[in-house]
């Protein structure tokens, strides 16, 4: 239907997307192995632990065939800061009594090859493709949110 489609990533086959599966795999693994009764404190790491490994590929999913830098990076920040809220899991589950310890540097690792995956994905983002983020958070190097959008300047007739 549009010239564009040609250009589109199948996300399912990219690398990032394959890691972000083996995350997920690996927590659905691990948290099988968290108490089931809902008063015990590690009980309640299985749904946060699910929901940042179910993150990474849903918001990379949404990300990876958009072309505009601060929508790219809005869902690239939230998979960051999911990635990072595993890791950090991994060290709360320790400090809270977790057993089968020996299972967590796999997630750890496979965090880390993430990352680095996730680096060089980042650095594909065309920062020149872009719509003002007036909420300052996202905009290229050099734009800001008070900055004069040329758009505004396009005739626009809203009755028509």
């Amino acid at each position: 239907m549009f010239d564009d489609d040609d250009d589109r990533i199948d996300h399912r086959s990219h690398p990032m997307y394959i890691k972000g599966m083996e995350i997920f795999d690996l927590v659905h693994a691990l948290i099988q192995l968290l108490p089931e009764e809902e008063d015990h404190m590690l009980y309640h790491y299985r749904g946060m632990m699910m929901e940042d490994a179910m993150v990474l590929n849903a918001k990379f999913a949404g990300a990876v065939n958009v072309g505009l830098y601060d929508l790219k990076m809005e869902n690239a920040a939230i998979m960051r800061k999911a990635a990072r809220d595993l890791l950090t899991a991994t060290s709360g589950l320790r400090a809270f009594g977790f057993q089968d310890t020996q299972y967590l540097p796999l997630l750890r690792t496979a965090i880390e090859e993430y990352r680095l995956l996730f680096v060089d994905w980042v650095d594909t983002f065309d920062p020149w493709n872009y719509i003002i983020d007036r909420w300052g958070l996202f905009n290229p190097p050099g734009v800001t949110a008070h900055d004069h959008d040329p758009d505004d300047d396009l005739p626009f007739d809203e009755e028509e």
